[in-house]
């Protein structure tokens, strides 16, 4: 038998200690171990944003084809624009506890380099549960994007570094990697 729920609270919450020592709650199980949706509906709506990076390292010749638009399968970056995008409206048919949100804005820009291609992601919703989710899905379909688009030139492609730079609203506030520039310049994720 489980515990009476208070409202807007988990009936349990593990602990685990995190990198900074101390505790922090695990709120996607039960009283007995499973695994549960955490219940947001005593949660007021609040704005909520968060911002997500990813990289894809690849041979320089395969960063001048998408830089140049000169891929074989076209435009990839507008490709993996719109399936970033697309990748953050179905966050929550991917990720099992994840709440399906209604989204009120998602952004994917690109930066290409002379051996990478970077995308950030942003992601916007009024509600009672964050978006960090969406941001991190919305990169990371787009990345993988790139990946199917240019494969056949360069199969040693490599994800690397995808995070969440910043996310703002909730009970939590704001917060931002440590190192992240005031103007959302990159920052290492490393």
């Amino acid at each position: 038998m489980t515990a009476p729920l208070e409202a807007g609270k988990p009936a349990l919450a593990q602990t685990h200690a995190d990198e900074t020592g101390t505790g922090s709650a695990l709120t996607h199980f039960d009283p007995a171990g499973q695994a549960w949706m955490v219940d947001v509906g005593a949660k007021a709506d609040t704005r909520r944003r968060a911002v997500a990076r990813g990289l894809l390292r690849m041979a320089p010749s395969t960063a001048a084809l998408v830089a140049g638009g000169q891929a074989a399968k076209g435009d990839v970056l507008g490709v993996a624009r719109i399936a970033g995008i697309m990748g953050a409206k179905r966050t929550a048919d991917l990720v099992p506890l994840c709440h399906p949100i209604a989204l009120t804005h998602v952004s994917v820009q690109f930066r290409c380099g002379p051996d990478h291609v970077e995308v950030t992601a942003c992601a916007e919703t009024q509600g009672p549960t964050g978006v960090e989710m969406e941001a991190l899905t919305a990169a990371s379909v787009a990345l993988l994007t790139v990946y199917d688009m240019c494969k056949a030139a360069d199969r040693g492609m490599q994800v690397e570094s995808l995070g969440l730079l910043e996310k703002e609203g909730g009970r939590s506030g704001h917060w931002r990697r440590d190192g992240l520039a005031r103007d959302n310049a990159p920052a290492s994720l490393d």
